[in-house]
C-alpha cells in the first residue's frame, strides 16, 4: 500500500536517517488502513447481502400471498380440476410496474392447466403438506425469477395440483442498491472524519517520542547521563534502558581514554625531563668521558620511556571494549615461549630462572598477544624483587581451570598491601627497584579480560610471593 503523502513532514522524518526510510508514524498507519482497505469491500458485499435478504421479505410475503389467492381460484367438480380465474382477475394478477409476474397451474397429471406453460414444473415427490408455501429461484424466458408454489389436494383426484407464481428480481435488488447507496454515502462521508481522527491519535500518541528527540538532540555532546525512562512511554522504555547502557558503556570508555591520556602525561614526564637534562649537560661538557657517560644515561633514560610507552599501550589495549579476537591456545607453549625470552636478564642478575608445564595440554581460550604480555609482566616483575642468587619459576597448573603461577624467593609483599599491587602505578614501599607500576594492573586486567582472575600470596615455603592467574579452561566450568 502507497504511503499517505499528505502526512506532514515533521512527522514523517521520525526514521533511521533522513534517506527514505518508513516512518513509525506511516508504519503504523499503514498496519492500521491496510486492514480498514481489505475490509471494507467484504463489509460492502455483506451489508448488500443483508440488505438483498431484507429487500426480499415483504416481496416473498407478496408472492406467497398471490400464490393462496390463484389458489383459492382452483377447485375440483366432476372428477376434474377447475381454475375458476377471469380475465380481469388474471390482469390484475400479472400487473407489476417493475417485474415480469408468471403464474401457473398444473394438474395432478403434471399437465398444464392455467398461466404460463414454460414455467418449470416442481418435482411433485418433495410434496409433503397441502398448502404450505415454498419459495425457489428459477429462469423463466432466460430470466431469473423468485417462484412460490404450493400444493393442494382435492378429494377424487389422482394427485396434487401445483400452483406457482414467479416474478423476476428487478424490485429486491433495486431495493437493495437503494440500501446499500445509502450506506455506502455515509460510510464515504464518514472516512475523511476517520482519518483525521486516526492521524490525529497517531500524531498525540507519538509526541512523547518527538519531546524525547528533541530532548536528546539538544543534550550538550559531553552529557552522557542517562535518560530517565519515565520520561518515555511504557513500550519505549527497554530501547530507553539500552540506550542507557550503551551511554555507561562510552562514559567508561571515555574515561579509560582521559585516564590513558593523564597517566600518559603524567609518567612520560620525569623520563623526558631527565632526556632534557641529560642532553643539555652533555651540551656543555667538552670531556669525553662526561659526554659518555651523559649518553649512556640518556639511552637508559630513553629506555624507561620506551618501556613506559609499551606499558601504557598494554594497558589501554587491555582496558579496551572492543572485542579482541580469541582462539584456543595451549598455555603451556605460549607460557614456555615467553618465559624463554627473560633468560637473558635472568642470566645478567644471577637469577635461576624455571619452567614447569602442565603434564596434560592446557587449553585455554584466549588472545595470544594479550596473555604473552601478561606472562612478561608477571616474570618482569618476579625478576626485578628478587635479588641476585634467587629463584624464579614459571608453573602451569591444570585442573577445572588452567593456573599460570610465577613463584619467587624474593622480598615478599606485606598482607596489606598484597590487594594494593594490582592498582596503576602503586609501588611496593621501601624498595628501590625501577619500574612503571603498570606491570601488575596489566595483569589484572588481562585475566579479566579473559574471564580469569589475578591474587597474589606469599611464599609457602620461605620468602616472596606466589601470583595466580587462574583462566577458564576450553569447555570447562569458572567459579
Amino acid at each position: 500500500m502507497g504511503r499517505l503523502r499528505a502526512i506532514p513532514r515533521s512527522l514523517r522524518d521520525w526514521s533511521s536517517d533522513g534517506r527514505g526510510q518508513p516512518s513509525l508514524f506511516g508504519e503504523i498507519l499503514d498496519w492500521m488502513l491496510a486492514p480498514l482497505l481489505v475490509v471494507w469491500p467484504v463489509s460492502v458485499a455483506v451489508i448488500w447481502a443483508l440488505a438483498y435478504s431484507i429487500a426480499s421479505g415483504p416481496y416473498d410475503r407478496a408472492l406467497q400471498t398471490n400464490v393462496m389467492a390463484l389458489a383459492n381460484q382452483v377447485g375440483f367438480a366432476n372428477g376434474r380440476v377447475v381454475v375458476n380465474l377471469p380475465t380481469a382477475a388474471s390482469a390484475i394478477l400479472r400487473y407489476d410496474e417493475t417485474d415480469e409476474v408468471f403464474y401457473q397451474v398444473r394438474g395432478p397429471r403434471n399437465e398444464v392447466l392455467a398461466g404460463e406453460k414454460d414455467m418449470p414444473a416442481v418435482d411433485r415427490d418433495d410434496f409433503t403438506a397441502p398448502r404450505t408455501v415454498y419459495f425457489r429461484e428459477e429462469i423463466v424466458r432466460g430470466k431469473e425469477i423468485r417462484a412460490a408454489y404450493t400444493f393442494l389436494e382435492f378429494t377424487g383426484a389422482s394427485g396434487p395440483v401445483l400452483v406457482q407464481v414467479g416474478e423476476t428480481l428487478d424490485k429486491r435488488t433495486k431495493l437493495a442498491n437503494e440500501i446499500i447507496n445509502g450506506v455506502l454515502l455515509s460510510q464515504i462521508l464518514l472516512v475523511p472524519v476517520f482519518l483525521f481522527l486516526v492521524w490525529y491519535g497517531l500524531t498525540q500518541g507519538i509526541a512523547p517520542l518527538n519531546a524525547l528527540q528533541r530532548k536528546i538532540r539538544g543534550r550538550k555532546p559531553q552529557d552522557l547521563s542517562p535518560i530517565d525512562p519515565n520520561e518515555a512511554p511504557e513500550e519505549v522504555r527497554p530501547f530507553i534502558l539500552a540506550i542507557n547502557d550503551l551511554m555507561a558503556r562510552l562514559s567508561q570508555s571515555l574515561r579509560s581514554q582521559q585516564r590513558f591520556v593523564a597517566d600518559a602525561a603524567h609518567q612520560m614526564r620525569t623520563p623526558l625531563a631527565g632526556l632534557k637534562t641529560q642532553a643539555e649537560y652533555a651540551l656543555r661538557e667538552t670531556d669525553r668521558h662526561e659526554i659518555e657517560h651523559s649518553m649512556r644515561q640518556i639511552a637508559a633514560s630513553a629506555d624507561r620511556a620506551s618501556h613506559m610507552v609499551n606499558q601504557l599501550l598494554a594497558l589501554a589495549r587491555a582496558e579496551s571494549d572492543a572485542p579482541v579476537a580469541m582462539v584456543l591456545l595451549d598455555l603451556n607453549e605460549l607460557a614456555a615461549n615467553a618465559t624463554r625470552d627473560w633468560v637473558p636478564q635472568a642470566l645478567a642478575k644471577a637469577i635461576d630462572l624455571g619452567f614447569e608445564p602442565c603434564e596434560e595440554p592446557a587449553v585455554v581460550e584466549g588472545n595470544a598477544t594479550l596473555l604473552r604480555e601478561l606472562v612478561a609482566n608477571l616474570v618482569d616483575n618476579a625478576l626485578r624483587y628478587t635479588p641476585g642468587g634467587g629463584r624464579v619459576t614459571v608453573r602451569v597448573r591444570c585442573n577445572r581451570h588452567v593456573t599460570l603461577e610465577v613463584e619467587d624467593n624474593g622480598i615478599g609483599i606485606e598482607e596489606h598491601e598484597r590487594d594494593l599491587v594490582f592498582e596503576r602505578f602503586y609501588r611496593v614501599l621501601g624498595t628501590r627497584t625501577e619500574g612503571s607500576g603498570l606491570g601488575l594492573a596489566i595483569v589484572r586486567e588481562v585475566a579479566e579480560a579473559h574471564r580469569g582472575r589475578a591474587s597474589v600470596a606469599p611464599n609457602p615455603t620461605e620468602s616472596g610471593t606466589i601470583f595466580r592467574v587462574t583462566l577458564p579452561r576450553a569447555g570447562g566450568a569458572t567459579d
